[in-house]
């Protein structure tokens, strides 16, 4: 057997440099380079082996350099969700903090569905050294590190300590990685000893490998099964989710509605898989859906969801879905998802799956007073979206206001990107997403902080889009560093920046739950009341900006802010849009509920009343068995 002496690190820099994904005859890198902030953990392990690649030419494997750990995790998701999960980044970090740093952006992905590639650096294996710098004693156990609490949230675990055990287990990280059922966050943990030890590699372990990813197909009884119900309904719905644009289902997604006449509302993973101006598409569903979307589901009797897992939001906790014999047909490559709601599983890729079902229903259609409803319906939501845009408020504007400002300016392909906060209940309602891509907002772990990193993931993954980053001042200030890297990288990305000096969000959800917005505000405390109520703080989130290399745009009001976008697309270099809005909105109408719980016992008349309309609502919540 041909073998080649390497390090664990070099073994693994060198394989990850030879892998591939493949779907449709199309083939890409799977994993393209490595991000990474260097420590004792791996400078001398991992940050060697890239050194060694990037300078003999033995492996094409890039360096990048984060400034938060937990950053260039959102980067690499961010990235993977643009390519369709078919590539995605490794992540190197040092022992201790630099790897627990990346914990929450591996949660993020599990949840997420998105693969990415973590490479914490952990204790010497052979204990030599122990206690080492950054170490956690275990009183249970000699084997414990603090890389463990990845286990929880990837979908894939393994910690290397002996070099040659980084062959099956660096298959296996292939094997989840590229699997869209298990997909998720993969964790090879190194301890720093290992990484720098060699071994008589085998060379096939180094040869071109190609990851098919397939497109599992329907069962012919399971079509015919959906088929029948669909042909019984007389109010069906389609809920697109994530699976729609993953599996690039959208145009026969598109194709089934015109054909049939279903409409199709759509999850935030979902949305841009119909385009918003179609004469199906009816808008976001759920907590924070559309008018037309949320009326159409109270009153549906079948439920295709596409791609979907049903989270909270999209259901309404439970409530949206309100015919008391609605049933489901669920079409997503896993069974999980397939199966929820108590449906008729369809387990199949999602394109296949809408191109089987339009098959078994070419001569089907929805009746024509169905039809003439999602038309009326729509036309009221598009009333309400125009009101929201255009509000006139002041003297500061309306989040909405510049929301509309944004959907006016931007090209199609533009890229809007949001996790947290307000906004992606207002998105949810009122942004126009004509390209599956253009639609990038984070729900699944709703992450504060992920928006910026996003930002330089979403470029690399396509650099010929405008990438814009929403973010209000509450998120920005959780992680606002990888600017730096934008710039450092040459990449131009907007970074609007909504500052209403608080938790906007938050702060209206306290208020409706009885809460009075207590501590979700940026203010002093005032000395009367002890509680945080007094003046604004001097927090200036444009120079800060600033300090880190971005150019910086002011807009004090709705027509500066289009201006200011004007000149930020025309730029060539990452620029910030700085605008003021009311912490107060006002927010678009709300068309659904979400299930926070109120105190059941309470002194305050607020807390009080509040509970009296959680309880109303609780009575419409159901289990669809």
């Amino acid at each position: 057997m041909n073998t080649v002496r390497l390090t664990t690190s070099q073994a693994l820099v060198r394989f990850l440099a030879h892998q591939y994904s493949e779907r449709d005859g199309q083939e890409q890198r799977l994993i393209p380079g490595v991000w990474g902030i260097f420590g004792h953990g791996n400078v001398a392990g991992i940050g060697q082996a890239l050194l060694q690649a990037a300078t003999t030419g033995e492996a094409d494997l890039p360096y990048y350099l984060a400034r938060n750990e937990q950053g260039m995790v959102h980067a690499s998701v961010a990235y993977a969700k643009m390519r369709d999960r078919l590539a995605t980044f490794a992540c190197t970090a040092s022992t201790g903090p630099g790897s627990t740093n990346m914990i929450t952006g591996a949660a993020l992905a599990t949840t997420n569905r998105l693969p990415v590639l973590l490479l914490p650096s952990d204790m010497f294996a052979t204990r030599a050294a122990d206690p080492v710098l950054q170490q956690l004693e275990d009183t249970r156990g000699g084997d414990v590190t603090v890389n463990d609490t990845f286990r929880a949230v990837s979908k894939y675990f393994d910690r290397i300590s002996r070099p040659e055990q980084l062959i099956t287990a660096a298959l296996a990280a292939m094997r989840v990685l590229t699997d869209p059922v298990e997909t998720g966050a993969v964790t090879l943990a190194l301890p720093q000893d290992v990484q720098a030890e060699a071994y008589d590699w085998p060379v096939s372990f180094f040869r071109r490998r190609v990851w098919h990813v397939g497109r599992p197909v329907p069962e012919a009884a399971a079509v015919e099964r959906a088929a029948r119900l669909l042909r019984n309904a007389k109010r069906p719905l389609i809920v697109a989710g994530g699976g729609a644009v993953y599996s690039g289902a959208e145009t026969a997604l598109r194709a089934f509605a015109e054909a049939t006449g279903i409409p199709v509302a759509d999850t935030h993973a979902g949305k841009g898989a119909v385009p918003w101006d179609h004469p199906c598409a009816v808008g976001g569903i759920g907590s924070t859906g559309s008018y037309a979307a949320n009326e159409l589901a109270r009153e549906a009797d079948v439920v295709l969801g596409v791609g979907t897992r049903y989270s909270d939001f999209t259901t309404a906790s439970h409530t949206v879905f309100a015919n008391p014999d609605v049933t489901f047909v669920n079409l997503n490559v896993a069974r999980l998802d397939a199966v929820k709601h108590s449906a008729e599983p369809l387990v199949a890729d999602a394109r296949p799956g809408v191109e089987a079902l339009a098959g078994a229903l070419t001569d089907w259609e929805v009746p024509a007073e169905y039809r003439a409803l999602t038309r009326q319906l729509i036309a009221r939501t598009r009333e309400i979206e125009e009101r929201c845009f255009h509000v006139g408020h002041g003297p500061l504007p309306a989040q909405t206001e510049i929301l509309g400002a944004l959907n006016d300016v931007l090209d199609d392909r533009a890229v809007v990107i949001n996790a947290a906060g307000s906004m992606p209940g207002d998105l949810q309602q009122l942004w126009r997403a004509r390209d599956p891509k253009a639609y990038h907002v984070e729900y699944a772990y709703s992450c504060m902080g992920y928006e910026v990193a996003a930002g330089v993931g979403v470029k690399m993954a396509d650099p010929t889009r405008e990438v814009v980053v929403l973010v209000g001042d509450g998120s920005y200030l959780m992680m606002a560093q990888e600017i730096v890297t934008m710039i450092s990288e040459g990449l131009k990305v907007i970074v609007v920046l909504v500052q209403n000096h608080g938790f906007a969000s938050i702060g209206a959800l306290s208020e409706s739950l009885g809460s009075q917005r207590f501590g979700t505000k940026y203010r002093y405390r005032d000395g009367g009341s002890g509680l945080l109520d007094g003046e604004v703080l001097p927090v200036d989130l444009a120079a800060n900006a600033s300090s880190l290399g971005a150019d910086v745009l002011h807009a004090a009001s709705v027509d500066e802010f289009r201006s200011a976008m004007e000149k930020a697309k025309a730029a060539t270099r990452t620029t910030v849009v700085h605008v003021e809005t009311d912490l107060y909105g006002p927010n678009p109408p709300g068309h659904g509920w979400w299930d926070v719980p109120v105190s059941e016992v309470a002194a305050l008349d607020t807390t009080r009343s509040a509970h009296a309309t959680y309880v109303a609502h609780k009575q419409t919540q159901r289990h669809y068995l």
